[in-house]
């Protein structure tokens, strides 16, 4: 008996943080996904666009909601530490580790199997298609521990 109300306490205390997190993500037309990192930070290439890569960075979550693994694909040009030279994970994304917990917000791939649009959207009006999608860190209790790590606006004219 002990054990079950110490289980639906901490449900109850983590509930609120979650809610929060996912109906601001509801708010900005997104789906909100969280998990804990199994693979990845790494380094994908991507085309051109106005002279600029827009290249990814992958890493593999298993979903808090469900257990099964999702793909999180992240727009590097969103990144802080963003280089149009390099070819490598950039600053803060290459601050994610395996077993970290993140929260996401963005687009569900068509088929199920990842997230993608986890990034601001330049302050334009969110759309189911073009969400303004965010990455954080989340500690135990569901609590965002940084900022989006995706908000970076630098590119923005990439697409104007």
């Amino acid at each position: 008996m002990k054990l079950i109300l110490t289980a639906g306490l901490l449900l109850a205390m983590t509930a609120p943080a979650f809610a929060d997190e996912a109906s601001d993500c509801k708010a900005n037309a997104g789906s909100y996904l969280t998990g804990s990192v199994v693979t990845g930070p790494y380094y994908k290439g991507g085309k051109d666009q106005k002279g600029v890569e827009l290249s990814h960075t992958h890493v593999t979550i298993r979903g808090d909601q469900t257990g099964a693994s999702y793909d999180v694909a992240m727009d590097n040009v969103f990144a802080s530490g963003y280089d149009q030279a390099g070819e490598h994970v950039p600053a803060p994304l290459s601050s994610i580790q395996k077993g970290d917990r993140l929260g996401l917000c963005g687009q569900i791939y068509s088929d199920g199997t990842g997230i993608h649009w986890v990034h601001t959207n330049c302050a334009k009006k969110p759309t189911a298609s073009k969400p303004n999608g965010s990455v954080k860190k989340l500690d135990g209790e569901g609590n965002p521990t940084t900022g989006n790590l995706e908000d970076n606006t630098e590119y923005c004219s990439l697409w104007n």
